[in-house]
């Protein structure tokens, strides 16, 4: 049994150590593909997921303007700041941002509408915002107040 499976800290700094003193013969080639590819996915979620809030909140900002709030407004600045910083870190997810918008779009049109208690959803059924609007910091669908 390999560190991977008894103290994963441990195995992450016998790894680290095996590429610094160039022993690849000696890497868990296995186990680090594996993380590699998990650490890849945990990027795409990020992504999604925050893209998701900040959708909801450019609805309900929309379609709710009676309710506008500082919250939701820090809200939308947070993940606009968040959003940025993860494509700077990893500026190839940028390529994948159309597929990405269309899943968080899905997302964020179920959460908009249980949490502006709508009957029936007046939400476009494909997003309507163009992805450099969504990142505009000064970009308000229905206006800024």
């Amino acid at each position: 049994m390999s560190t991977y499976d008894t103290d994963f800290h441990d195995w992450i700094e016998e790894q680290s150590a095996l590429l610094k003193t160039g022993q690849l013969a000696q890497l868990d080639v296995p186990h680090l593909i594996e993380e590699l590819d998990s650490m890849s996915a945990r990027e795409r979620r990020e992504l999604i997921n925050r893209l998701a809030l900040l959708l909801a909140h450019l609805l309900k900002w929309h379609y709710q303007p009676e309710r506008r709030c500082t919250s939701w407004r820090l809200t939308i600045n947070e993940q606009r700041r968040q959003l940025a910083l993860l494509l700077e870190d990893s500026p190839s997810l940028a390529q994948r941002l159309p597929e990405f918008l269309a899943r968080a779009y899905e997302h964020a049109g179920r959460a908009a509408l249980e949490e502006t208690g709508f009957f029936k959803s007046p939400f476009p059924e494909h997003c309507a915002y163009r992805m450099a609007d969504i990142m505009d910091e000064g970009y308000w669908p229905g206006g800024r107040d």
